[in-house]
């Protein structure tokens, strides 16, 4: 019989697997040994994304089509050579004041993760104890608007936002919709952040009422792309870039680039989300498209 549990070194932790034939995305018949091949695989590019980030975790424990469940703190069995971060989280459901973050630094504390089923992985938009130093633009389509309208309106966001002199990189979000991710100087409230963004997104929706809305009103979505501003929120997480995704098939938060956005929004490419394998293919063909988020960008306006 195979053994079910069994140890890893990695960066000098002895690491304990577990149950790797099982399988979580069962319409693909994708394992948990899988995914942890993926992230293992996709690290030197994920790893940067994910550095100084206090991590939320969302486990599906028995796979994408059993209960799951969001996870802030550290959990019960947590190893000590986990790095974890004691911040203050206001309004918690739980009235804690403060959380144990984990954050995941390295292979060894990324493989843990993956190994206790945590599918997607969230960060904010700051690092610990600093200011934000990204802006989010999350684009969700109302039916039957869907990835191709996002594209064609992040290509106005994007030209907007250059306008200002802020560079925005998008990537899917592994399930409908896609993302602008911004670099800016982290020096400025995650409240200014927000409201900047906010003002974009109502300036965009006046001039393009019939396919843009920055309300969060769900009456008022449909066959419109949402400009989700209040990502920017200190208490709000975007899923990572190269982050699974819990649907049928392991769909990856994939960075593209602009010519690709471009050709789906005009129709000479067709609309997808890509899948885990396709995923590393594009990290060996392109390295890290979103490397230049790793870099500050300018104060916003």
């Amino acid at each position: 019989m195979p053994r079910e549990r069994f140890v890893v070194h990695l960066d000098g932790r002895d690491l304990e697997l577990s149950n790797l034939d099982k399988v979580l995305y069962p319409a693909a018949g994708f394992t948990k040994g899988e995914v942890i091949d993926y992230y293992t695989r996709v690290a030197p590019v994920l790893l940067p994304h994910l550095q100084d980030r206090a991590l939320t975790r969302i486990r599906y424990p028995n796979g994408v089509e059993a209960a799951h469940f969001f996870e802030k703190n550290a959990p019960g069995g947590t190893p000590d050579w986990v790095r974890l971060a004691t911040l203050p989280v206001p309004g918690s459901t739980k009235s804690r004041e403060t959380i144990d973050f984990v954050v995941v630094d390295d292979l060894a504390t990324l493989v843990w993760v993956a190994n206790i089923a945590s599918l997607e992985l969230h960060t904010p938009q700051w690092r610990i104890g600093a200011d934000p130093d990204l802006m989010v633009v999350d684009l969700d389509p109302g039916e039957p608007a869907g990835l191709r309208e996002c594209c064609a309106v992040a290509v106005l966001v994007r030209d907007r936002l250059a306008a200002d002199g802020v560079a925005a990189y998008p990537k899917t979000s592994g399930k409908k919709g896609m993302q602008l991710c911004c670099p800016i100087a982290g020096t400025q409230s995650a409240e200014h952040v927000s409201g900047y963004a906010k003002r974009i997104a109502e300036e965009l929706s006046r001039q393009v009422p019939g396919s843009i809305t920055a309300r969060m009103t769900k009456a008022i979505r449909p066959g419109k792309v949402f400009i989700d501003w209040s990502q920017n929120a200190a208490a709000k997480t975007t899923v990572a870039p190269y982050s699974l995704r819990a649907q049928p098939h392991p769909t990856v938060s994939t960075p593209l680039t602009w010519d690709e956005v471009e050709a789906v929004a005009v129709g000479d490419e067709p609309a997808r989300q890509y899948r885990a394998g396709e995923v590393l293919d594009r990290v060996r063909e392109h390295g890290d498209l979103l490397a230049d988020l790793l870099t500050p960008g300018p104060a916003v306006p």
